[in-house]
């Protein structure tokens, strides 16, 4: 299981791949957005400081209102010529995946993006991009299980044996990203304090302030 972060601030970054090791990035146009920078700028800092981490990828989103595949390639190859790191998310829908398959044929890796439902996954891995995304709290947000799903496009990578890596995006409990774990995802991504939460338990605080509290009777601390 990898941990990647969602995000585009780099002092997150940074925090997450210096303190805790985590194994790569995702962002999207609406963290760009929150890192207060513009779109090139963003991705150029992060370009900079992952230019001497070579196992360290990170996900570029292609501008959202591009609708022919044509349009998709030529702005994935112009975002992927700015880091080896770089990864392009890709719309799953159709032009984004003519334009995936053929950015994978040209060695442009891709993350097919956006996807909903387990048969919007298997052009993905049919293509062999990359990564391949579904979305769990977008679709929890209106009544839909969001992790039933991801165990069923898990099923089907197995059964077919692709080797689309899945990222199981949009994640903001500490529960879900338990849940996909336990599914077999390949990696979970979303924003670090969600993260940070799973990190600890109140029966952790709990047992600690018991074990503190006997040390200081049996001064230990001596």
């Amino acid at each position: 299981m990898k941990y990647f972060l969602d995000s585009a601030k780099l002092d997150e970054i940074k925090i997450a791949y210096e303190q805790y090791g985590f194994d790569g990035v995702t962002t999207n146009p609406k963290h760009i957005m929150n890192s207060g920078k513009s779109f090139k700028q963003a991705i150029t800092d992060i370009a900079n400081y992952v230019v001497d981490k070579p196992d360290f990828p990170v996900s570029v989103e292609i501008n959202p209102h591009l609708e022919t595949a044509p349009e998709m390639v030529a702005m994935a190859k112009e975002i992927s010529a700015l880091s080896p790191n770089f990864v392009i998310k890709v719309p799953t829908n159709q032009q984004g995946i003519i334009a995936a398959r053929q950015l994978e044929q040209q060695g442009v890796r891709t993350n097919m993006t956006l996807v909903f439902s387990p048969a919007q996954s298997i052009m993905p891995g049919k293509i062999h991009a990359k990564y391949v995304s579904p979305f769990v709290g977008w679709k929890e947000d209106y009544g839909d299980d969001g992790l039933a799903y991801v165990k069923d496009i898990v099923d089907l990578y197995h059964r077919y044996d692709f080797d689309t890596e899945i990222i199981v995006a949009a994640i903001r409990t500490a529960k879900q990203l338990q849940q996909a774990a336990i599914y077999g995802a390949d990696i979970v991504t979303c924003a670090l304090s969600v993260y940070e939460a799973s990190f600890s338990n109140p029966y952790t605080d709990l047992g600690l302030k018991t074990f503190q509290d006997a040390w200081d009777h049996t001064k230990g601390a001596q």
